[in-house]
């Protein structure tokens, strides 16, 4: 749970509402199982810490997406591996 003051789906703008959307679309298919439980149709706490500015949401979020592109030259080993050292070195837990 973020500590900060976030935006539930069901008070969400048209605007918050394409830039979740957008960005999750990005994503690989693995990212579509959430793995920490949130309120049913609820953003994960991390991409909910971004909803008042939904442009920042849509392009914080939609970077990784592009990232882990399939046609980038890396394969999902690849850039699995390079976010888990990332995620270790930052000392994330998600």
């Amino acid at each position: 749970m973020t500590w900060i003051r976030t935006v539930p789906i069901k008070e969400a703008s048209a605007e918050l509402r394409q830039a979740m959307e957008s960005q999750k679309a990005l994503y690989p298919i693995e990212y579509a199982t959430p793995v920490h439980k949130t309120a049913e149709g609820e953003p994960a706490p991390i991409v909910a810490s971004h909803s008042l500015i939904p442009q920042a949401l849509y392009h914080a979020f939609s970077t990784f997406g592009v990232l882990t592109s399939p046609d980038l030259p890396l394969n999902r080993r690849q850039q699995e591996m390079i976010t888990t050292l990332v995620s270790v070195t930052n000392r994330c837990v998600y």
